[in-house]
């Protein structure tokens, strides 16, 4: 086992010289030995996908899916909520940590200036009582599970906080395009992937971001607290309605709201689904991925137009005409099988409107032509393309 652990540092030493945190390979091996190997470059323009073959292409550089631009609504007369008691705060929190060392108002000052936002009465209040630094407990896990156990959560020191806008909750093209953000009028959180007025400071133990929300929804209230899923790409739950609620009253229902789907914003059409492209069809529709499909292929005649359709996806084989694909101006994402990409390729047809695609592979084809399709459509956009490094030798009986 040593030969093999040297031989994958080696590799991976080779890695970190070429500043590369991974690379894909196709290996060829003839029954005479000859052996081919095939090492793949991604570069900038693509994302790692799965397995060998290429994720999203990158065809704009620096662009993001249409929800991670998407920044909260105003919500003119929010107020913070009535729970708010700053005094009880503080009383209840130097009771349970009396032995807390605080954070200085010179070191909360510095949070703002590095976060570029004043951080709420409340969060001064809490630090001002514990500033949760490993320091102060000098590695005593008892002291920090007191402070876990007062606050109702994992703190997180004041240089750790951390604005959980779009930016801080990143997701792969092929993914989160397809998602879309909404608010209903009676929500209590925005739903959003992020936000500037989402301040982190603390995790709940299995890996859900704690935060204070400065930019409610039209039912919320400036300074409540809520969870953002570390499982989810978009929207938070409401977990109460200020930091005084959340430790006073003890809340730990961490997934008291859960985000519902928001139709007919993604329209999904499959065997188990939505059963026509006519169904899908509506003036908001943003979103529509075709899956596994056993009827007809389907004609993209329905959404033609529809004003703010931006994500198309559709499993290979499941498109009547691929070139009905020219009548979707406003696209800006769409993920097609490689015989698909080929009509369009070859017809001229490819949307210029995109700022991502991707390649969908079903099935254990050869990665080699995917990477092919890949650069095609890449050098329509002048982006970097897949770059193939060719090793060959060969590897005798016994090797």
């Amino acid at each position: 086992m040593q030969d093999e652990f040297d031989a994958v540092n080696r590799v991976r030493s080779a890695l970190t010289d070429d500043g590369l945190d991974s690379i894909s390979f196709v290996v060829e091996m003839s029954s005479t030995g000859h052996t081919a190997l095939h090492l793949l470059n991604l570069g900038p323009a693509a994302e790692v996908g799965l397995g060998p073959y290429p994720g999203s292409l990158i065809l704009v550089e620096g662009a993001v899916p249409e929800p991670w631009r998407r920044l909260p609504d105003p919500v003119p007369g929010a107020v913070p909520a009535p729970s708010v008691d700053l005094s009880l705060l503080e009383r209840t929190l130097r009771e349970r940590i009396a032995d807390a060392t605080g954070a200085t108002e010179a070191e909360i000052a510095a949070a703002e200036t590095r976060l570029g936002v004043a951080l709420p009465d409340e969060l001064k209040v809490l630090y001002r009582v514990t500033r949760a630094r490993w320091q102060d407990w000098g590695d005593d896990y008892a002291a920090a599970e007191r402070v876990s156990r007062a606050v109702g959560c994992e703190l997180f020191p004041l240089d750790e906080l951390y604005i959980a806008d779009a930016p801080s909750r990143p997701c792969p093209w092929r993914f989160a395009a397809t998602e879309a953000v909404a608010t209903s009028s009676d929500a209590a959180v925005q739903g959003m992937v992020g936000s500037p007025g989402w301040i982190a400071f603390g995790d709940n133990g299995g890996g859900d971001r704690i935060a204070i929300d400065l930019t409610p929804g039209p039912r919320g209230h400036v300074g409540q607290i809520i969870v953002l899923d570390h499982e989810q790409n978009i929207g938070a739950s409401l977990l109460a309605d200020s930091l005084t609620d959340m430790v006073v009253r003890e809340r730990t229902d961490w997934y008291a709201s859960r985000r519902a789907d928001q139709p007919p914003l993604v329209a999904r059409v499959n065997i188990g689904s939505l059963t026509s492209i006519e169904a899908a069809a509506h003036p908001d529709l943003e979103v529509l991925s075709i899956g596994v499909w056993d009827g007809e292929p389907l004609s993209l005649a329905p959404v033609s137009g529809l004003p703010r359709l931006r994500t198309l996806t559709a499993y290979p084989g499941t498109l009547a005409d691929p070139l009905e694909i020219a009548k979707l101006t406003g696209l800006e994402f769409l993920e097609l099988g490689p015989e698909e990409w080929r009509v369009l390729l070859d017809a001229g047809a490819v949307p210029s409107s995109l700022s991502a695609a991707a390649i969908e592979v079903h099935g254990n084809r050869p990665v080699l032509p995917i990477v092919a399709i890949a650069n095609e459509i890449l050098s329509l956009w002048d982006r970097p393309p897949i770059a193939q490094t060719i090793l060959e030798g060969h590897l005798g009986p016994g090797v």
